[in-house]
């Protein structure tokens, strides 16, 4: 990947880099060129909360905006990724097919660094002066925005567990491999690289190295064998006494929801800490379950929206975006019987079970490069 980016990088030098860009000084012009754009939001598709959220904000947009909204279901934002750079390496500066991206961290920062992105826009849009500025809003896995992502949500990983099977749930990742010692073929985790699975493993390398600054630099800067050492012990330990014996992991958080449910497993795991009443709501999990963090703190960060520079609907996907920031969109995201996804707004703009919300404490993400490189380690050992 890194050599496509080089490539990428000596392909783009020698012409401009972003297409033109609506002008938002003029809001009504952008609103009134929107009408009748079609938006190919590319999202994350693996959670049915998630997506009815999604075509319930189409149908609004089509109703008050006449945008027509096509959510293009992903398994991991990396594959748009993929999509833009060949889009870029083939030229195709305009009439791009993603108009809308859901992202953060490191394909945030390989788009910026490589200009696939629009460019600045985010604290020009109408209901920016709504957002809760306390928020880590301007910052991404460390990685300042520079206004090319506006805030959607904010995301903690969370465990969620059954008080009627397990009335103490472990309250850190020492006290998770003791139990699951205790307890063999009852705990695991996602599959890396899908990002529950490689947040798991970040979170547990945090505790392990107790949160060392060292995590907060690049991952080239530092002795990344030597740091991540006391992780693949762990993992050793962990794998022998996990589900099936850490032959096999489950997909992602839906699947973790459902071996919970079904009582094969003791812990589901989520980036959502609301996830769980969605889920009761739906009849996904006992009314008994509950989410909770670790005793460190819940891995956060927030999570963001972009449009890419060749987009074809641009002022469709900032209406877009700017409609997601209402406090009407942001009240229904999170509403804890429809998605629970903690707003980004200040309280004050916010209604329903959604003003209610109160995060766990905080523990900050990595350096975005600790990602690749974390699950490229891990699929080395236990990939196979």
């Amino acid at each position: 990947m890194k050599t496509l980016f080089s490539a990428m990088a000596l392909l783009t030098a020698s012409f401009a880099v972003f297409a033109s860009s609506p002008d938002l000084n003029d809001w009504s012009h952008v609103e009134v060129k929107a009408q009748g754009q079609h938006v190919y939001f590319h999202a994350w598709g693996g959670n049915q909360e998630i997506n009815r959220y999604i075509q319930w904000a189409g149908k609004e947009l089509q109703r008050h905006h006449n945008i027509k909204l096509h959510h293009v279901k992903v398994t991991d934002i990396s594959e748009t990724t993929t999509r833009l750079i060949a889009e870029k390496a083939a030229g195709k500066t305009s009439g791009g097919s993603v108009d809308l991206v859901w992202i953060n961290g490191e394909n945030f920062k390989s788009l910026k660094e490589n200009q696939l992105l629009m460019g600045s826009f985010a604290q020009q849009l109408p209901h920016w002066s709504l957002v809760d500025q306390n928020l880590p809003v301007t910052v991404d896995f460390s990685e300042p925005t520079d206004g090319m992502e506006a805030p959607w949500g904010l995301s903690q990983l969370v465990f969620i567990y059954d008080k009627e099977t397990l009335s103490t749930p472990p309250r850190t990742f020492g006290d998770m491999l003791n139990y699951a010692k205790r307890n063999p073929n009852r705990l695991s985790y996602p599959r890396p690289p899908e990002f529950h699975g490689t947040s798991f493993l970040k979170a547990l390398l945090i505790e392990l190295t107790n949160d060392s600054p060292c995590l907060s630099e690049p991952v080239d800067r530092i002795d990344f064998d030597k740091v991540t050492a006391p992780l693949w012990h762990y993992l050793d330990e962990f794998h022998q006494v996990a589900w099936r014996g850490g032959k096999q992991f489950p997909a992602g958080t839906a699947e973790t929801l459902k071996l919970l449910d079904d009582g094969q497993i003791d812990l589901a795991i989520t980036f959502n800490p609301n996830a769980v009443y969605a889920a009761q709501s739906a009849g996904n999990l006992a009314e008994t379950t509950e989410a909770y963090a670790m005793e460190m703190g819940a891995l956060s960060n927030i999570h963001y929206l972009t449009v890419p520079w060749n987009a074809n609907a641009k002022e469709g996907a900032l209406v877009a975006i700017n409609f997601l920031l209402s406090p009407q969109a942001q009240s229904r995201k999170g509403d804890l019987d429809v998605w629970g996804d903690p707003a980004v707004l200040n309280d004050e703009h916010l209604s329903g079970s959604a003003k209610a919300n109160t995060p766990f404490k905080a523990v900050a993400e990595p350096h975005p490069s600790w990602q690749s490189a974390l699950e490229k380690a891990w699929l080395q050992r236990y990939g196979s």
